[in-house]
């Protein structure tokens, strides 16, 4: 009867959300709140006093509850939905400390905030002590609800070299997501790349459009992929992957010298991401077909 229960409600969510749900979003002090339908979905958190801006959580449609981990037991540095780089002209962007770098947000604002999508607009600058800021990131963030159990977030950054910058061959560079124990591979949850190659032992150092991970809740199966847009410079980025819960394309880890990464002064990286909150595995997601939607925009 349990099980019956279960199946009615998401048959019900499924049809109550087949359409596009309203989404909003309004400011909250250091943070941007953002709703779908009524129902709490992330924030945008980018206090005085954190190492970076981040989103957390990343409610799921079906469970509530977050895809994303704060602050694991394990490498507390990981902030949920984060963009970050360690060694960056001898500074730290990623890990503990905030003297060793710090990405600052300077303006964050809702640029549209009810409707359809919301759109939240920063610029911030990566500073240290003693030192000249390398880098100003401009980043859009467009969250929307394209109905069939999922929640989209669209990611568009573009980094202006403030100076010539090197970044030394580092494991911690960009775009990254930390999962949920409840999707992770150690728990029983999987991960598996464009290719169909799963887990870490075959996606680690594997160049691919996406990747996705999902697991199994009481309310039913629900994951999170996030996606590289072929327009990216280094696209696509070998994966950084890890069974406990990790994953980021990351273009720092495997430089073409195998040294470092150099970018000169004016110059400007743009990069996009897509990540899909999801109800069901990757097939039942579509998220092979999102991807192809996704590389057309």
């Amino acid at each position: 009867m349990k099980y019956l229960i279960t199946a009615i409600l998401s048959i019900g969510f499924f049809s109550l959300n087949a359409q596009h749900a309203t989404v909003a979003a309004t400011m909250a002090g250091q943070r941007v709140d953002v709703t779908i339908g009524g129902r709490f979905f992330t924030a945008y958190h980018f206090p005085d006093n954190e190492k970076y801006p981040f989103l957390y959580p990343v409610n799921a449609p079906v469970s509530g509850g977050s895809v994303t981990s704060m602050r694991n037991g394990e490498y507390p540095h990981h902030s949920s939905i984060f963009f970050a780089c360690d060694r960056v002209n001898g500074g730290n962007y990623w890990q503990e400390g905030l003297e060793r770098g710090r990405i600052v947000s300077i303006g964050a604002r809702i640029t549209e905030a009810e409707g359809e999508r919301v759109v939240i607009e920063d610029e911030c600058i990566w500073k240290r002590p003693d030192a000249p800021p390398p880098i100003i990131d401009r980043r859009k963030i467009t969250i929307s609800a394209p109905g069939g159990g999922m929640y989209r977030i669209d990611f568009d950054i573009e980094m202006e070299m403030l100076v010539d910058v090197s970044i030394l061959k580092t494991n911690h560079s960009l775009f990254s997501v930390r999962i949920d124990p409840d999707l992770a591979v150690k728990q029983g949850g999987v991960m598996v790349n464009s290719e169909n190659n799963e887990s870490e032992k075959a996606t680690f150092g594997v160049a691919s459009p996406w990747m996705d991970c999902y697991g199994t809740r009481k309310t039913g199966v629900e994951g999170i992929a996030v996606m590289q847009h072929p327009s990216n410079k280094w696209y696509p980025s070998p994966w950084f992957t890890r069974d406990y819960g990790f994953i980021s394309p990351t273009p720092m880890f495997w430089p073409e010298n195998d040294r470092e990464t150099q970018l000169k002064k004016g110059e400007i990286v743009k990069l996009r991401y897509r990540v899909l909150v999801h109800a069901g595995d990757a097939e039942q997601a579509g998220i092979a077909a999102e991807f192809e939607k996704y590389k057309s925009e």
